[in-house]
């Protein structure tokens, strides 16, 4: 009532941890009964989308206008989550927010919730997201944000930072430069994207590519906006750099990262149109 009287969205979600037992239990009893008996757990589904649309049904009841009204439905389950949001999406209009919850840790919890929403996103299932991590001890829930962001961004669905294309390492690199490389510009990038953001337009659209050797290394910068190519194992001690598919200058010695660094800020002024 007071969303209705101040004209606000209302995100209405399901959780199957807290599942309207009552509304369970009649389906379950149908189910019973029924001459070809659904599994316990695709009753289950079928009472969580229930449960979803009888509260959006209720809150227009209530006076809530439909577009204001966001629906949600958490489980823990990676294919309980898809088909409960094909369902919901085949019944409805209403923008569902996507999300598992209980998804677990580290990487257990992000190989879990992108396997999930990619699948629906790719189907154009899905308007909003949420990824739901347990943290480290002392960890930061920024976390969170930043696998969201990288979900979006992988699909091609949405940017928000330029990516960093690296290399995983074979037994043609020498060494971990290429990883530590790697690192020090993606938290170079993010470091310096806001101030990007508000001075240079598409910015986060680019590419940045940091390759371990001479094999991919060339062609795979080339495809980048920018690009270098670390000298791998037997490989002469310099490194090419490309621009737009152009080699630019070759850099060698001990400031390799901190010469690609700057190169990469030169690229951004030069490349992307200054806001205002």
């Amino acid at each position: 009532e007071v969303a209705c009287r101040h004209d606000k969205p209302v995100r209405i979600g399901v959780n199957w941890g807290s599942l309207d037992t009552d509304l369970l239990t009649r389906l379950m009893d149908e189910n019973s009964t029924s001459a070809t008996p659904l599994t316990a757990q695709e009753v289950t589904r079928s009472a969580v989308v229930l449960s979803a649309l009888g509260s959006a049904q209720r809150a227009e009841e209530l006076g809530l206008a439909h577009d204001r009204i966001i629906l949600s439905a958490k489980v823990s389950g990676v294919q309980d989550l898809i088909a409960i949001y094909r369902d919901l999406a085949a019944r409805c209009d209403y923008p569902l927010h996507l999300g598992l919850t209980e998804a677990g840790m580290g990487s257990k919890g992000v190989v879990a919730s992108t396997a999930a929403m990619a699948v629906l996103l790719q189907e154009g299932i899905g308007d909003t997201i949420r990824v739901s991590l347990t943290p480290e001890p002392g960890g930061d829930r920024t976390r969170e944000v930043i696998v969201a962001q990288e979900i979006l961004q992988t699909m091609g669905l949405r940017a928000f930072t330029p990516l960093v294309v690296a290399c995983p390492g074979c037994g043609r690199t020498t060494s971990s430069y290429f990883q530590e490389l790697a690192q020090s510009i993606q938290s170079h990038i993010r470091t310096r994207m806001p101030q990007w953001r508000r001075e240079y337009a598409g910015v986060e659209d680019m590419t940045v590519a940091v390759m371990g050797c001479v094999v991919n290394g060339p062609g795979e910068s080339r495809l980048a906006n920018i690009g270098i190519s670390l000298p791998g194992t037997g490989e002469r001690a310099v490194a090419p750099v490309y621009e737009d598919g152009e080699k630019t200058v070759t850099l060698k010695g001990e400031r390799i990262a901190e010469e690609f660094q700057e190169l990469v800020e030169r690229y951004v002024a030069r490349r992307y149109a200054r806001l205002g």
